[in-house]
């Protein structure tokens, strides 16, 4: 009992909750770039589906992962982070890139084989790079530049 204790201790006071969450939409966004770069390559459907399912729960993670951001830069940093608003901006971004792709992908399913195919291919690699940027700050922020 004394390590469900101090495992629930650790995850709601000692440790900072954004690390913990923050590699989702880092991993997610990611997987949708692999899958539908697979997708152009293979030309197989497939995998667009599983890069859409990727890029809809990048969409999500990112709510939590910037939510997540603003109260450990309160409560650890005193609002004072390196490059805080940057990561905002950066992160507000990221959300609404992977909101619209999937909003649109999910009314409009045939996108990918549609006129809009390279846009939508690029909102994919856009919302990677994105990621990267932003986990790349994270770093500067913990180890510095």
């Amino acid at each position: 009992m004394d390590f469900i204790n101090r495992l629930i201790t650790a995850v709601t006071e000692t440790h900072p909750l954004h690390p913990m969450i923050v590699h989702f939409p880092i991993a997610l966004s990611g997987a949708a770039a692999l899958f539908i770069l697979l997708a152009l390559w293979k030309k197989d459907a497939g995998f667009e589906k599983i890069a859409f399912a990727n890029i809809s729960l990048t969409a999500l993670s990112s709510v939590f992962a910037g939510a997540s951001g603003m109260y450990d830069n309160q409560l650890n940093y005193l609002g004072d982070a390196p490059n805080a608003s940057l990561k905002m901006i950066l992160a507000i971004a990221l959300f609404i890139i992977s909101t619209v792709l999937t909003i649109t992908r999910w009314r409009n399913p045939e996108i990918f084989n549609g006129r809009a195919k390279a846009l939508y291919v690029t909102g994919y690699l856009v919302s990677f790079i994105l990621a990267l940027v932003l986990a790349f700050l994270g770093g500067v922020i913990l180890y510095g530049f």
